[in-house]
Parts: C-alpha cells; structure tokens; sequence
C-alpha cells in the first residue's frame, strides 16, 4: 500500500476499507491480508458468493507473504454470514490466522470471533477519523459501485459529438495511410502518439479531441498497444490518459485504450477499476485477447508482477513481429467499418 494508515480497532479498519477500495461497498466480503499486521492485499467480493468464488484466496495471500487476515462483510446477516463462516474454515484449514471476521450493516458492526452486544457497536466511517486522514493524504472513496462505474462511463452531449467529429477526421486520415502503403511509416507515428500522451499527461495536460481520436485508432495496431502497455509503471498518468480516452472515444473503438486503463488500474491494485474497464473493452470486442488474459489474471487473483514480468521490451516486440505489413491495418479498418455502421444506425 503507498499510504499509511495506522489501525487499531475494527471502527478504524470499517473506516478504512472504503479507501482501500476506491469506494463504499454493499453486499460484499473483503478480505485484508497482512504481513507483520501491515496491510499487503485488500480483495472484495460480491455476495452472495459463487461455488468457488474463494479458490485462488490462498495462492494470492501467499504471494503476498501474508501471515494473518482481517475479514469484513457488508450487508445483512443472512447474506453476510455464509460467506464470513465460509472464508474463516478455507483460511483456518490453510494455517492462516483471522484476527477478526466483522460484519457491517447500517452503521453498526458485529464480530464473529470475539464477544459483542446484540445490537451490535455503533460506528460512523465518513466521520471517523481514519477516513479524515485517508482524505489528507490523497485516498478517495466514492459513495458506491455505480460512482466508480460513472468514472469509465462514455461522455456524452458537447463532448461526444466533439469527439465524434474529430473521430470521423481521424478515420478519414487512416484511409490516407492505407493508400500511403506505408505502414511503418504508420506505426512509428503511432508509437510517437503514444509516448507523447503518456508525457502530456505526467505534465498535467489533455489530448485534444483530435490527438484522443488519432491515438485511440492507432492503439488498434497491436505493436501500438503494446509499446503503450509496456511503458505502464506507478506513475499515476498512465491511469489517467488511459481513463480520458476510455471515455471519450467511441464506443465501438474504446476496446485498446480500455484494456490499458484495466491494466494501469490493475498495477495500482484498483481492481474495481480495472474490472470495469475490462467490462467496457469486452462489451465492444469479447475475443480481444489483451482484456480476456487481463480478466483471468483478475479473476485468479494473480498480481501484476505476475505477468509483467513475462512483458517484453519494445525492442523485444521489433524482433518478435517483425517489419510492419499491411495487414496490421486490418483490425482497425474492421472496426472504422463497424463503428461507421454503428453510428449510421444511431447505436
């Protein structure tokens, strides 16, 4: 975790969760896994919980070399209980201690492993003071799912019929790279757009509309997408660019830039954000390849570092595709065909 936090109470970690999340859950179980009581991993899931759902708990708590846990469910008792009963016998069965195993619901919390009042313990988390020190320090918690959700959802009125016209200019200059049959000439500038964008954003800046609608079609050429994909590190622009562009660009063309927003989220360990994102790329293209890897590498539980360090060097990517073709321009001239048809039809 980049922040910290120090909590001593089960109202501190109740505060706490939300900002480790990104947001205020509802009918969900959380676990914190923790290495010499400092938080290494928070992962929550909805509830009720699916056959299975906990498998792969164990491998990513020993990858993250946690000793001891700290479970917190949100809801009510009969959706809760089930879940919280079922994740102490997995982590027991696996040695790993649960210092407590709390439930939440409606400003109250009750614990399952230590004595407490019937009506259970009165807690405030906006009002605690937890909460005011995540604020200070950079952490944010938004009211529920749905706000997350809002933050990768497209743009509309002004802004989308902007974006939409610079996209159509956009579409109408790669007709004139294919003509060039140059397509190294097209992939450099691509891969230039790229570096540039990640710069202007660690500046602080914004693509225009035009320079969104140029990149978003470029990242259609896989060497693009993945020079933009090897270049993802902490730095926190790399969320941002990829979370403008997911909304600004076309529906039908967001797929690239989505799956390199989940990827940047993912790094930061904001799996909320990157399952949204994912959900956004698959909607408008279900067999691309870097989302489907990205959604079971999630869904495993399994960390960055897991498949970052198979990532390749972009000067491993020139030796591994080989000199430009023509046919990279096949995916994008797909999908300029399908968006026109989707926007002809009003979709």
């Amino acid at each position: 975790m980049a922040h910290r936090l120090r909590l001593s109470s089960p109202a501190d970690i109740l505060a706490a969760i939300p900002y480790l999340l990104g947001f205020h859950p509802a009918d969900s179980l959380v676990v914190i896994g923790l290495e010499h009581a400092a938080v290494r991993v928070a992962t929550r899931w909805d509830l009720p919980l699916l056959p299975g759902a906990l498998d792969d708990l164990r491998p990513l708590l020993a990858r993250e070399k946690a000793d001891a846990t700290v479970l917190a469910a949100f809801g009510e008792a009969a959706l809760t209980a089930p879940a919280l009963d079922d994740a102490v016998r997995l982590l027991a069965a696996a040695g790993i201690a649960v210092h407590d195993a709390l439930r939440a619901h409606e400003g109250r919390y009750w614990s399952r492993l230590h004595p407490c009042p019937p009506g259970g313990i009165r807690y405030d988390a906006a009002s605690h003071p937890v909460a005011a020190e995540a604020v200070v320090r950079g952490m944010v918690a938004l009211p529920d799912r749905a706000a997350l959700e809002h933050t990768v959802a497209p743009v509309t009125g002004a802004a989308r019929a902007a974006m939409d016209r610079a996209t159509e200019q956009a579409e109408r200059e790669v007709w004139g790279w294919v003509e060039k049959a140059d397509p190294a000439a097209y992939l450099a500038d691509g891969i230039r757009r790229v570096r540039s964008a990640v710069e202007c954003h660690e500046r602080g800046g914004r693509l225009s509309d035009d320079d969104a609608a140029r990149l978003g079609l470029a990242l259609w050429l896989i060497r693009v997408r993945d020079e933009a994909w090897t270049l993802i590190d902490d730095h926190p622009a790399h969320v941002t660019l990829w979370r403008d562009l997911t909304r600004r660009l076309s529906p039908g063309l967001v797929t690239p830039a989505a799956s390199l927003l989940a990827a940047a989220a993912w790094r930061t360990g904001d799996c909320a954000l990157a399952t949204m994102a994912l959900d956004r790329a698959l909607a408008a293209e279900p067999r691309y390849t870097m989302a489907l890897i990205l959604t079971e590498a999630i869904a495993r539980l399994l960390t960055p570092d897991d498949v970052g360090e198979r990532m390749p060097t972009p000067e491993q990517l020139d030796r591994e595709m080989g000199p430009p073709l023509m046919s990279w321009f096949t995916p994008l001239l797909r999908r300029i065909a399908d968006s026109g048809t989707a926007h002809a039809t009003g979709r």
